[in-house]
């Protein structure tokens, strides 16, 4: 056995024994004045915890301690009733309360008793009840959340069971508390108890067998009984405030001083308060401003000094976080943070900035939240995060739209005017400066709000700024749509598929086409407007051409059949679909121009027969426009995308499909036939 566990094997066996065994008053005086020393260091260990485990051993203390304090009042009571002393502990705590009156002076004691009995005690009897109880229910969902991230892969093995380990400990800790509260409620009671016992036993005593007269005996007996009750409740009052401040302890990061400091003070301004208040109690009451005024002096000077503090604190805590910043910016390795690069940006100028503040009216952020949902809903794909941001090199008035830092829209807007569409509105006396229309290059007006309600009663379209910023970023970003779609949104595309369709994702990706050779699918699809938001439609029709073939131009053509639908219904006005169809010529030009090679089908076609079929497209296109026509251009499905090279350029916005596209029971009425 250790020697320091003998020790305190040996320590509880004295307790005992004090019990039974008359001890010196010199050794009497040495146990009390430990008795108090022990009880103070108690109640700083317990003020000093950032948790209640750190001092987990408490239950057991408070039993000790407990124990000591009663075999001390056992051998004070001894030494009391048969010597009439009991050292000079005793006789000097009781001479300081009585102070040569002893009524006085019992009663002082009663009140010390009745306040750490009803008040302390109680208190912290029930508060270690409610704990224990409160520790015991939380327990299974602390365990299922312990479980959840160990599921989750947040914390490791290790973590978990030292998280599970500190939740027993936690219920072990409280549940003791519970019941060893009930000694300290127990110790209360027998100290009141005993000092009953050594007043009246000792005042009988002494006048029979100590031959003292009634005041005599009164008198001394009460100051012996008052030091003894207040020697041992004293001790018991410090062990008592300390099982309050452990049980009613919330975890924090300092001890109790040190939270005591930055919660109660942590508001300055409220001391002023304070101050007045007790400043103006001295006017109004008898009181006297001398007194009220000093204290209220004293604690609006400790405002000042706090907030005084606070403010050097945080001015050191932002320089320090610069400091930091600046040493993190200088690390070799963090170069890589200037290569990201933001998949969108939209950057304006500095009188723009009202647009995007909340606080002065601005829509623009929950106007791109829109745009976002929009865009999810039409084209099936998942915007990134839009970064918006004041740029101090465009013009004030200035907008900029990019695409993975590249610059791809640019506008200018005036604030407290309208855009107002322009077809000949000098004809109704509608006056504004001329610009043109960012999203559609189409001729408008900047008007301001009188001319805005002119232009509305003739019908034109007026739309605010906000508006125009977010029809053209929303415009902008179906364009560049597929250049908005990496591998890591197709993958996360993929990842949301395989919830409901497991079995398809698992026989598509990895086995047949890599998470690259989709990308490459929904890329061409999303560059000519076609939606992919039937994703599971467009990964059934890879599953079934991938045997086959992994180009992905042949591969579009078949997912693009598979959505006959969609492109269906896309294109269809009023039931019926107006096309222009690509004549016998063109096709078998095209058709005898495709060569064969390793990597695929490519376009082989001479410069002059190019230009010759756009200009044929461009004829035929503008006698549709006269119409008030936009048709779609139809062709056979073999030649489809090899039309699409050679119309892209120039006419990228008008939809090209092929007959096996179409639903058999649309109407399809011919425009025209576009032949060299």
């Amino acid at each position: 056995m250790k020697l320091k566990n003998l020790v305190v094997l040996l320590a509880v066996i004295m307790i005992v024994a004090m019990m039974v065994i008359p001890m010196p008053t010199f050794m009497l005086d040495i146990l009390l004045i430990l008795n108090l020393s022990i009880s103070i260091l108690i109640l700083l260990i317990a003020m000093n915890t950032k948790e209640s485990l750190d001092f987990s051993i408490f239950p057991s203390l408070l039993l000790l301690t407990t124990l000591f304090r009663l075999a001390l009042n056992v051998s004070s009571t001894r030494s009391i009733l048969s010597k009439a002393k009991a050292g000079n502990v005793i006789e000097t705590f009781g001479n300081f309360v009585i102070a040569g009156n002893a009524v006085v002076g019992f009663i002082v004691f009663l009140i010390l008793v009745i306040i750490q009995f009803l008040v302390i005690t109680k208190g912290a009897e029930r508060v270690a009840e409610v704990a224990a109880r409160f520790t015991l229910d939380a327990m299974p969902g602390k365990q299922m959340s312990i479980d959840a991230d160990l599921n989750a892969g947040m914390i490791s093995d290790k973590d978990a069971r030292g998280r599970r380990q500190k939740i027993e400990r936690e219920a072990d800790f409280y549940g003791s508390m519970d019941g060893a509260s009930k000694f300290v409620k127990g110790d209360a009671i027998a100290g009141i108890i005993i000092l009953i016992i050594n007043v009246i036993g000792g005042f009988i005593i002494g006048m029979t067998m100590h031959g003292m007269d009634f005041s005599q005996a009164l008198s001394t007996f009460t100051l012996l009984s008052v030091g003894d009750g207040l020697v041992s409740q004293i001790p018991a009052l410090l062990i008592s405030t300390a099982t309050g401040i452990i049980v009613t302890r919330a975890a924090s990061d300092g001890s109790l001083g040190d939270d005591l400091t930055k919660q109660i003070f942590a508001y300055p301004v409220l001391l002023y308060i304070v101050a007045a208040v007790i400043a103006l109690l001295g006017v109004v009451t008898p009181i006297g401003i001398i007194l009220t005024w000093g204290i209220a002096g004293l604690i609006a000077f400790g405002g000042f000094t706090m907030q005084r503090s606070r403010i050097k604190s945080e001015e050191a805590e932002e320089n320090l976080q610069s400091e930091q910043e600046l040493e993190e910016v200088r690390k070799p390795e963090n170069v890589f943070n200037l290569l990201r690069e933001d998949p969108i940006e939209f950057e304006f100028g500095i009188g723009l900035i009202k647009l995007a503040d909340a606080t002065q009216g601005g829509d623009l952020l929950d106007r791109v939240v829109a745009i976002r949902r929009q865009i999810a809903m039409e084209l099936g794909l998942v915007v990134p995060v839009i970064r918006i941001r004041d740029n101090i090199q465009l013009r004030p008035n200035e907008y900029s739209i990019k695409i993975k830092g590249n610059e791809v829209a640019n506008g200018e807007i005036l604030l407290d005017h309208f855009l107002m569409l322009n077809p000949g509105a000098e004809e109704h006396g509608i006056e504004g400066i001329e610009t043109t229309e960012p999203t559609f290059g189409l001729p408008a007006l900047w008007v301001n709000e009188e001319m805005k309600d002119h232009a509305e009663m003739f019908g034109y379209t007026v739309v605010d700024p906000s508006s125009v910023i977010s029809t053209h970023l929303s415009e902008t970003i179906k364009k560049y749509a597929h250049e908005i779609l990496g591998r890591e949104e197709t993958k996360q595309l993929i990842d949301h598929v395989k919830e409901g369709y497991p079995s398809l994702v698992e026989e598509l990706v990895g086995q047949t086409l890599s998470v690259g050779e989709i990308q490459k699918v929904l890329q061409k699809l999303l560059k000519e407007h076609v939606s992919i938001r039937s994703l599971s439609t467009i990964f059934e029709a890879l599953a079934d051409n991938a045997v086959y073939t992994k180009n992905p131009d042949i591969l579009t053509e078949y997912v693009r059949q598979g959505l006959s639908r969609q492109l269906t219904s896309q294109h269809t006005q009023n039931g019926v679909i107006h096309a222009l169809r690509v004549g016998a010529g063109i096709e078998k030009k095209l058709a005898e121009s495709i060569q064969r090679t390793e990597q695929g089908d490519i376009l082989a076609l001479d410069p002059e027969s190019n230009q010759r079929m756009l200009q044929s497209f461009t004829e035929s296109i503008q006698q549709s426009s006269q119409l008030e026509i936009r048709p779609i251009i139809l062709t056979s499905a073999g030649i489809r995308m090899f039309v699409r090279q050679v119309t892209e350029i120039a006419f990228g916005d008008i939809p090209i499909l092929s007959y096996n596209e179409l639903e058999p029971n649309v109407e399809v009425q011919s425009v025209g036939v576009v032949n060299l």
